[in-house]
């Protein structure tokens, strides 16, 4: 269960053994997510500084310069990802210098994650923002490339890179749903010839999810009956599956590592009573909990990382009001506090090591920094920067975030984030209210280009993590269940209130702008609260929940029932489901709205927007609406992103900004 494919971030990850939810519903519907506490009080200072200079929105959008950097296993090399014809593909070059090589020549799309096995490069990437991600690898000259999954109709990735196991030098074990579009089946890969080799027979189970040991066996199996997630396991892999744990779609058990001598678990879990998921050890054949790693008062913790070649845990981490982490090892702390007096002020996260553990990448950035990244030689101590992601930013031109939190109206407590434009008195300000993706995400705290594009523009940026975010434990999770446009949305309306009672906000220059679940809730903002809002942008959200039911892609089919019981059936709870559905009370709409979407969005079809652009044009309204063909659940080429954010960038000016403050003098 190692982590192999890094996130499409500019940011690496921080636990490099991530749990792996696969029957969690937070798991399945966070796919909707695009993509990413203080007393509330604010900064009420007025700003002695004049604002930063209008900054061209394309240095916020364009490719990062470099990122995404590895070590090659043998130390001597690092890879990265940098642009090439506007897309973004994988380079390789000795440590300490030498002649770069250019490993891919994709210009199709950007490639995604990617990982080295052996002296090749395995990597993902899909077609056209249809989510049927291709597995590649290619050899280090870049004249070897070989897709090693179908090309179209099946999404496909690694899960597990089988790295330093006996025999396993040149494969991986790769899932794909090619024989039964809503199952994940695991096949043995030669990278180097391209070579599958089913691993089990899942016609007759159509288990949905896997889980290796540290020698690469199938220890578990899983899927979904509906609304119960069931963990099937076996001892070795001459034995059948037998049915080891059964937990409630409310509770989580999830394996996060077996221990070293493969005997036994460590586990994320909030059984028991538990409110947050805490990481233990448990004991298998016991099937309890044995001894208590580490929880928070306050969050979810389920990242464990740990060193693969003295074979210890080093460290847990989890998100609060910033990325916070504990050390379960002497060394590893020891080292970050090492590296520590090189970046004050700075969040920074140590990654991608070596085999010898001796050779490091070092992550430093913040809330206004993108980051750099660092070659980090442990026995010399030495720190050479390699690389900063968005070279043409100044962070002392970028605005600050603020963890903040309020009440929301029966009395939960609301965390998020909010952004004053630098250089601006924080009283009377246009406002863009921000909820994210999901539902079952959150919004963290660090370098957001949307945000510092706001910020820039002279806007205050609120974001909130309303109730059903992650990582604030299952009650707060389970009072986001049937809620979509209710008190989830009455989260974010309060928000805006709070705002407003601070004068931070003026109350007629008010913007709601979100994506995916983001868009629902802009859509469910402009309909349910029509007199809090200027104007609208709807990026990729649902409006339907009828349609987004029926549409979902067939690998969410097992967990519909789940869907059902925390979004609503569409039988049962038909009533509801209209009353949140935005589609069916656009009559209400009155101020602006933009629309975008991708045409081969697989999670939010775009008859999800095209539903709401005919429903106004019928009552002689006009929406603004841009359709990208090539683009599905969000945009991701270079040119798209710029198209977008120019369109949103002259919307808001034209409904909020100096555009309007203009045209309302003139008036």
């Amino acid at each position: 269960m190692r982590t192999t494919f890094e996130e499409h971030s500019a940011k690496p990850i921080k636990n490099m053994e991530k749990i792996r939810q696969m029957q969690a519903p937070i798991a399945v519907l966070a796919m909707l997510y695009l993509a990413s506490c203080g007393s509330g009080d604010g900064d009420k200072r007025a700003m002695s500084e004049p604002p930063p200079p209008t900054i061209d929105m394309k240095d916020f959008f364009k490719n990062p310069e470099k990122s995404s950097f590895r070590i090659s296993p043998d130390g001597k090399y690092i890879s990265y990802k940098a642009p090439f014809k506007n897309r973004m593909n994988i380079f390789v070059q000795p440590v300490g210098g030498g002649d770069v090589v250019q490993v891919t020549r994709d210009t199709i799309r950007d490639i995604g994650g990617y990982f080295w096995k052996g002296d090749r490069m395995v990597y993902s990437r899909d077609m056209n923002g249809d989510e049927n991600y291709i597995v590649f690898s290619a050899s280090l000259d870049g004249l070897d490339v070989k897709a090693l999954t179908p090309i179209s109709g099946v999404r496909a990735g690694v899960m597990d890179d089988l790295h330093n196991i006996a025999g396993m030098e040149h494969s991986v074990m790769i899932q794909m749903n090619q024989r039964n579009p809503q199952v994940m089946d695991p096949y043995l890969c030669d990278v180097v010839t391209g070579k599958l080799k089913p691993l089990h027979d899942n016609s007759k189970d159509n288990y949905e999810g896997w889980v290796t040991d540290h020698a690469g066996v199938i220890r578990f199996a899983t899927k979904t009956d509906g609304t119960d997630n069931v963990f099937y396991y076996r001892a070795n892999e001459k034995e059948p599956f037998t049915e080891y744990m059964r937990t409630g779609y409310r509770d989580s058990w999830y394996p996060v590592l077996f221990t070293f001598d493969n005997q036994n678990l460590y586990v994320s879990h909030n059984l028991n009573g538990r409110d947050k998921m805490a990481v233990v050890e448990w004991d298998l054949a016991g099937k309890k909990e044995t001894k208590l790693i580490f929880e928070n008062a306050d969050n979810d913790v389920s990242n464990l990382s740990y060193s693969k070649k003295r074979q210890v845990l080093t460290m847990v981490s989890w998100t609060g009001a910033r990325e916070e982490r504990h050390f379960l090892d002497d060394a590893t702390k020891a080292m970050y506090d090492k590296l520590g007096s090189n970046f004050k002020g700075l969040e920074y996260w140590v990654y991608g090591e070596d085999d010898s553990e001796t050779k490091y990448m070092v992550w430093a950035g913040s809330d206004r920094d993108p980051g750099s990244y660092y070659f980090y030689d442990a026995e010399s101590e030495k720190l050479e920067k390699v690389a900063t992601l968005r070279p043409w930013i100044d962070p002392a031109q970028m605005a600050e975030m603020q963890p903040i939190s309020y009440k929301s109206r029966d009395g939960l407590t609301i965390h998020g984030y909010l952004t004053l434009p630098k250089g601006r008195d924080a009283k009377n300000l246009p406002v863009v209210v921000n909820p994210h993706g999901g539902p079952w995400a959150r919004d963290d705290w660090g370098f957001n280009p949307e945000v510092q594009l706001l910020a820039n523009r002279g806007y205050a940026v609120l974001q909130m993590n309303f109730r059903g975010s992650t990582s604030y434990g299952r009650k707060f999770w389970e009072a986001s269940f049937k809620q979509w446009g209710k008190t989830m949305q009455d989260d974010i309306s309060d928000g805006v209130q709070w705002l407003i009672d601070q004068g931070t906000a003026d109350p007629k220059r008010i913007a709601i702008y979100g994506g995916s679940y983001g868009g629902y809730a802009t859509l469910a903002g402009l309909t349910f609260t029509p007199d809090l809002y200027a104007c609208g942008v709807d990026y990729v959200g649902v409006s339907n929940l009828f349609t987004f039911m029926n549409t979902v892609p067939p690998y969410w089919e097992a967990w519909r029932k789940q869907m059902y019981e925390m979004v609503g059936d569409p039988q049962k709870d038909s009533v509801l489901m209209r009353e949140a559905s935005p589609v069916f009370h656009v009559d209400r709409i009155k101020v602006p709205l933009f629309i975008a979407q991708g045409a081969t969005d697989p999670r939010v079809n775009k008859d999800e927007s095209d539903q709401v652009v005919k429903a106004l044009n019928d009552r002689g309204v006009e929406v603004q609406y841009l359709l990208k063909e090539n683009e599905g659940h969000g945009f991701r080429l270079e040119e798209n992103r710029f198209e977008f954010y120019e369109a949103m960038d002259k919307f808001l000016d034209e409904h909020i900004g100096k555009g309007f403050e203009a045209k309302k003098k003139a008036a």
